[in-house]
């Protein structure tokens, strides 16, 4: 799961980065709202966490731009800004979800758990699909009742085409989710990747539509 982080307290931000990261998140991190919006309105994310009081553009503006182009990326607002017409106001200009400074790093990682279930369609935080059982909460995965270990990078992606099964997902889409600005993937990572989760689950799992991504087929 990508993330953009929009904040420009270092200190705050680099917390949350180093944080997010260890829970499995890409997580990408600008410091102005100028440059969050540009990188909301051209690149792909699945969720946003915001900030409001930012230089060159208030947190406020960049929602509401974001909102007016039609995205409906999930966004949680984090500020310290906390009266009533602030909370309203946030919410009104189209936030998801609203989190007060200074906050526990438990509730805000449960609030994106919450945030990415209802952007899939889920009412339950386990997903479920075709004898896999993948757990968001401790990112524990298995198969037919037996655990099956997988790497930062496989879990993440397993995630992506199971939040919700169905889509074709382009190949270019999924390596920038993977990745996002901060590492380097080789022209066959993702293939590798897929590959590997093929191997420990299923050969037909994972469907390659040729000349465009990769498809988790629907189960009726």
């Amino acid at each position: 799961m990508r993330l953009l982080l929009i904040e420009d307290d270092v200190a705050l931000g680099e917390g949350i980065h180093q944080a997010l990261g260890r829970e499995g998140y890409t997580v990408d991190w600008l410091r102005d709202g100028s440059s969050a919006l540009h990188a909301l309105l051209s690149e792909t994310f699945d969720l946003a966490v915001l900030d409001l009081g930012l230089p060159r553009m208030d947190g406020l503006q960049v929602l509401r731009r974001l909102r007016h182009s039609g995205s409906t990326l999930p966004v949680l607002i984090l500020t310290a800004r906390d009266a009533t017409e602030d909370r309203i106001a946030g919410l009104d200009a189209g936030a998801d979800d609203y989190l007060i400074k200074p906050f526990d790093l438990a509730e805000l990682k449960a609030r994106l758990r919450a945030l990415l279930r209802r952007s899939a369609g889920r009412a339950k935080a386990r997903i479920e699909h075709a004898g896999i059982s993948l757990d968001p909460g401790t990112q524990q995965v298995s198969f037919h009742g037996q655990n099956v270990p997988l790497t930062p990078k496989e879990y993440q992606l397993l995630h992506e085409l199971l939040s919700p099964p169905g889509r074709v997902m382009t190949r270019e889409r999924l390596t920038q989710l993977l990745y996002g600005w901060n590492e380097e993937a080789e022209s066959n990572t993702l293939e590798v990747h897929i590959h590997h989760l093929r191997r420990k689950f299923s050969a037909d799992l994972i469907r390659t539509v040729r000349g465009v991504g990769y498809l988790v087929e629907e189960r009726r």
